[in-house]
């Protein structure tokens, strides 16, 4: 059967498609988001639920609750709102945001002991700074307070 040969507009035309999918590999690529990707994005933070009425969270933490001791991390949700939270000293937490800086992915993972989104692989530490990323901006802080076991967030 002979062969067709290509007017130059289908080759035109072929080319510039060849060109937006390499672009956009490249793209996903340099996000961290390609298949290939050696991010470890972790596991899922345990959940705790809180209660939250008038845009103060409360947090009951009972001898069973990830956060009972000192490095406890936990993913805390009440109506409205979810926090990132970590136990920081015995008479202290530090609760984040979790929307991740670089696309406002949920942050929910944890490898070792740092948060991990598990959308391109963005990584902050219980502080909320950055470790890597793509994302450039650290986690936004939140108030809180914790007394006899009882935690609150302002936020």
């Amino acid at each position: 059967m002979p062969e067709k040969s290509q007017s130059r507009r289908e080759f035109c035309l072929h080319a510039c498609q060849l060109a937006t999918l390499a672009s956009a590999a490249s793209l996903l690529a340099s996000c961290g988001g390609s298949p290939g990707s050696s991010v470890d994005i972790g596991t899922t933070l345990p959940i705790i639920n809180a209660t939250r009425t008038n845009g103060i969270t409360t947090v009951n933490i009972d001898a069973s609750s990830p956060l009972n001791n000192v490095g406890g991390l936990a993913f805390v949700q009440a109506t409205g709102a979810t926090f990132l939270v970590a136990r920081t000293a015995q008479d202290a937490c530090t609760a984040l945001t979790t929307a991740c800086t670089h696309q406002a992915c949920t942050v929910q993972n944890v490898s070792g002991n740092v948060y991990t989104c598990p959308c391109h692989g963005s990584q902050f530490d219980p502080s909320g700074r950055v470790v890597r990323g793509p994302a450039t901006q650290p986690l936004h802080q939140f108030s809180s307070a914790l007394f006899n076991n009882v935690l609150t967030i302002n936020g």
